[in-house]
């Protein structure tokens, strides 16, 4: 299995995700947050299930689409988390 890590920016996206939808039910936002986590999971078995993301031309990012947000991460021997968030917003201009 491949080991999964998480940049300090994907854990905070996470948080950021609970926080917003626990404002109204903290029940909901517990579920959204184990959702997103179990297609993590999954990655670590199959890291290459996500597709290329299609705003940058690298090979090594890589994106799993579980509405309405996208998990960005980057595959190696070790795959790397690097950011979750809404797929309605544009794709961070910083991330590589």
């Amino acid at each position: 299995m491949t080991e999964v890590r998480w940049t300090p920016q994907a854990a905070e996206d996470l948080q950021a995700i609970y926080d917003f939808i626990a404002r109204d039910s903290p029940h909901y936002a517990q579920l959204t947050v184990e959702d997103i986590l179990a297609a993590i999971d999954r990655l670590k078995r199959f890291p290459l299930m996500g597709r290329q993301v299609p705003e940058r031309e690298r090979d090594d990012l890589r994106e799993l689409i579980k509405p309405p947000y996208r998990i960005v991460y980057r595959t190696g021997e070790v795959l790397k988390i690097l950011t979750v968030f809404r797929a309605s917003r544009l794709f961070p201009a910083n991330l590589e």
